[in-house]
């Protein structure tokens, strides 16, 4: 059985949706079958809420050349998804997502977290934001990131735990029950229809 909240305990929160791009949803080397599944609840959380929704979208670099440490043996090995060679339009957001900005907001990273420029936290503290509910893709990789980075940074964490995805049943799984049971004082996993409830 879920927790539920108490009122007002929600406090001031936005809602992060972590990189539901063309490039993730279409036939590409990362490709996540499972985005399409999910898509409805990220749909309906952030139809509702699209001015406390945060899109973030993952931008790889134009080539290899230059990247830093062990990014560069990664665009090495992903050569075909830096940006001189994916078609256009593949960093963008999914339909019917990128109709939602504005008002909802963007936040483009080039790292799987997106803490670490620091943008993104001072956005969230200059609206005094204490909650954080989270959606979208990959649960065990840059989903993963977002939430333990929103963790050590104090933040209250809802992660709706039917809206984030992964292209690897095992590894989705085991991270549900890694930040449920780990970190069960500082993040609540949750179904999107007891959040929007909570959220009316």
């Amino acid at each position: 059985m879920e927790k539920r909240f108490q009122t007002g305990s929600l406090g001031n929160w936005r809602h992060l949706c972590v990189d539901m791009q063309k490039m993730f949803a279409e036939d590409t080397p990362w490709h996540v079958p499972w985005m399409e599944r999910v898509s409805p609840e990220v749909v309906e959380v952030a139809g509702r809420h699209s001015q406390q929704t945060i899109f973030t979208r993952f931008i790889p670099p134009v080539n290899a050349a230059g990247m830093p440490g062990t990014w560069g043996a990664y665009y090495t090995k992903w050569w075909m998804m830096t940006g001189e060679h994916l078609p256009a339009g593949m960093v963008e957001l999914i339909e019917p997502l990128a109709a939602l900005v504005p008002p909802a907001e963007i936040h483009d990273k080039r790292t799987y977290s997106p803490w670490v420029d620091g943008t993104l936290h001072l956005r969230l503290q200059r609206n005094r934001v204490s909650t954080l509910v989270i959606s979208g893709g990959e649960t065990d990789v840059c989903v993963l990131a977002a939430t333990l980075g929103a963790i050590d940074l104090g933040y209250q964490v809802i992660l709706l735990k039917d809206a984030v995805c992964s292209s690897a049943d095992d590894t989705h799984d085991a991270s549900l029950e890694l930040l449920g049971e780990r970190f069960s004082v500082q993040l609540q996993l949750m179904t999107t229809e007891t959040f929007l409830a909570e959220a009316s």
